[in-house]
C-alpha cells in the first residue's frame, strides 16, 4: 500500500476545515435605530434595508432587510462593513425608495446606532415647495397640540390642589386658583365648577350660583357632556341656591342634577333634604327625602328628614294632649332605626316614637311615586 501521497491530503483537510472554522466564528455587528418623518413623528411601517457599497440601483438586492415595528425602531444584526441605508414605506415600489443615507459604517462587536431622521435640512432641501409648506403647517398644529396638552397637564394639577384645598378647608387657595384658571381657559367646565364650588365654601352664594350654571352650560355645549361634571355642579348649585333662600331654583337644581346623572339621584335628593331642612322648609323637606327614597331606599338619613319634617307638622289633641302626628311619621323613624340602629339620630327617633306610643313597625315602605 502506497503512502506518499497521503499525508498532504490530510494536511489539506485540516487546513480547510480550520478555515472553515475561522469563517463560522467571523465576529459580526449590530444595528438599530428609529425612522421618523419630516415633522418627528415616528413612522410605524416600513423596511430599512442595508445595501453593500454605494448608492442602491433599482436593480440591485438589498444584503439586509428589517422591519419598522410599531414604535419606529428596526433592529438586526450585520456583517461588518459600508452600506447604504434605505427606507421603503409599505407601499413604495421596489425600484423607488422614500429616504436614502450614504456611509452607513458597522463595526464588529459594536450596536451601531443609526437613526433615519427625514427632519434633517438635507432631507427636507430635496422636498416640493408644496411639501414644505405643508410640513409647516404641520409642524404648527403639532407644536399647538404639545402646547394645548402641556396647559391640561398644567390644569389637572390645579385641580387635584383645588379639591385638596377644598378637603382642608383652605377655600380661598381653592377659589384663587381656580380664579387664574378659569382666566387661562375660559372654555373648559370643570374650572369653572371647582371655582364654584370653592366660592361655596366661602359662603359667596351668588358668584358660586354664576360659576356652576357657567359650568353647567359650558358641559352641555361640549360635544360629549359629562354626566359627573353637570351632575356635581347642580348639586353644588342646589346647595348654593338654597344657602341664598331660593327654594324653587334650588329645588330645579337638584332634580336637574339627577336627571342628568340619575346614577347619584339618592345622594343629590339626600342633600336637597338636609338644605331644605336647614331652611326650615317643611314639605320640601319631606318631597326630597321622598325622591331619595325612591331613589334608595337602603340609606337611612332620608326617613330621618322626612320623619322630622312631618313631626314638626303634628298637632296635639286638646282632650287627650296626645300629639297626634301626620301619617307617616312613626314609619320613617322606625325605618331610620331598622336601617341605623346605632345612628348620630338614633336616640332622638326613640325619644320621638315613644311620645307618639308606637310600636315598632317593619311594614314600612317607601313611595314609590315620583315627584
Amino acid at each position: 500500500m502506497k503512502r506518499g501521497n497521503l499525508w498532504p491530503r490530510l494536511a489539506l483537510a485540516v487546513l480547510f476545515g480550520a478555515a472553515l472554522s475561522m469563517a463560522a466564528q467571523a465576529p459580526t455587528g449590530k444595528i438599530h435605530g428609529t425612522v421618523t418623518d419630516p415633522a418627528g413623528s415616528a413612522i410605524t411601517a416600513g423596511t430599512i434595508s442595508l445595501y453593500e457599497g454605494g448608492m442602491a440601483s433599482a436593480t440591485a438586492e438589498p444584503k439586509y432587510t428589517f422591519q419598522v415595528d410599531g414604535t419606529g425602531a428596526y433592529k438586526g444584526d450585520v456583517a461588518p462593513g459600508s452600506y447604504t441605508l434605505v427606507f421603503r414605506a409599505p407601499t413604495t415600489p421596489k425600484e423607488k425608495v422614500v429616504d436614502q443615507i450614504d456611509n452607513v459604517k458597522v463595526t464588529a462587536n459594536t450596536d451601531t446606532a443609526q437613526d433615519d431622521d427625514m427632519s434633517r435640512p438635507e432631507y427636507i432641501a430635496k422636498l416640493s415647495p408644496e411639501d414644505r409648506k405643508g410640513l409647516e403647517e404641520t409642524k404648527a398644529k403639532n407644536a399647538a397640540i404639545l402646547k394645548e396638552n402641556s396647559q391640561i397637564k398644567n390644569l389637572n394639577g390645579d385641580l387635584a390642589k383645588a379639591r385638596s384645598d377644598r378637603a382642608a378647608k383652605n377655600f380661598s387657595d381653592a377659589a384663587a386658583l381656580m380664579q387664574r384658571d378659569v382666566a387661562a381657559k375660559p372654555t373648559e367646565p370643570l374650572l369653572w365648577v371647582e371655582l364654584g364650588q370653592a366660592q361655596l365654601g366661602l359662603k359667596q352664594y351668588g358668584d358660586a350660583e354664576t360659576s356652576l350654571q357657567k359650568g353647567i352650560q359650558l358641559d352641555q355645549a361640549q360635544k360629549k357632556p359629562n354626566p359627573d361634571v353637570e351632575g356635581a355642579a347642580g348639586n353644588a348649585l342646589g346647595e348654593a341656591l338654597g344657602s341664598d333662600n331660593k327654594i324653587p331654583e334650588a329645588q330645579a337644581a337638584y332634580d336637574a342634577a339627577a336627571k342628568v346623572n340619575p346614577s347619584s339621584a339618592s345622594m343629590y335628593y339626600s342633600n336637597e333634604a338636609i338644605v331644605m331642612d336647614r331652611n326650615n322648609q317643611l314639605d320640601a323637606t319631606a318631597a326630597a327625602a321622598d325622591k331619595a327614597i325612591a331613589a334608595d331606599p337602603t340609606k337611612p338619613i332620608p326617613y330621618y328628614l322626612k320623619g322630622k319634617a312631618l313631626i314638626n307638622k303634628a298637632t296635639v289633641d286638646p282632650k287627650t294632649q296626645k300629639i297626634i302626628a301626620p301619617p307617616g311619621t312613626a314609619e320613617a323613624y322606625q325605618k331610620y332605626l331598622d336601617l341605623a340602629p346605632t345612628g348620630q339620630f338614633a336616640g332622638d327617633a326613640k325619644q320621638v316614637l315613644a311620645e307618639l306610643s308606637q310600636t315598632q313597625s317593619n311594614s314600612y315602605k317607601a313611595s314609590s311615586k315620583k315627584h
